[in-house]
């Protein structure tokens, strides 16, 4: 599962270079994901919808309290403060592979865009 924290309306093509990114880091391709996962009021924006349509993923949204009830190694109370959540990333990449899941790829931060990948 990838998790994706974003600013808001982020452009579907830096979410999509940001995601290569992480995944090529770890070995990973496209194809070995599922889901994208990510804050609820991120799910609804046109980038996001994009990038996961255009590979096949299933978009699971989630709500601050949700990400926020997720032990996570590398919390942010700037983004705590933001969106009401210590991590997206991480948690939503966690929560959405289930019990027993373990990030594969910690937080990885680009402009504006945090990319987790759990597994």
């Amino acid at each position: 599962m990838v998790g994706l924290g974003a600013r808001p309306h982020t452009a579907g093509d830096a979410i999509e270079a940001a995601i290569r990114a992480a995944l090529t880091g770890a070995g990973l391709e496209p194809g070995d994901v599922a889901a994208l996962a990510t804050l609820d009021r991120r799910a609804a924006e046109e980038g996001v919808r994009a990038v996961a349509a255009g590979h096949g993923w299933r978009l699971i949204a989630f709500t601050a309290a949700e990400l926020a009830a997720q032990p996570v190694p590398n919390r942010s109370e700037t983004v705590a403060a933001a969106v009401g959540t210590p991590s997206v990333a991480e948690a939503a990449a966690i929560v959405a592979a289930g019990a027993g899941a373990s990030l594969i790829v910690p937080k990885r931060v680009f402009p504006g865009i945090t990319v987790a990948v759990a597994g």
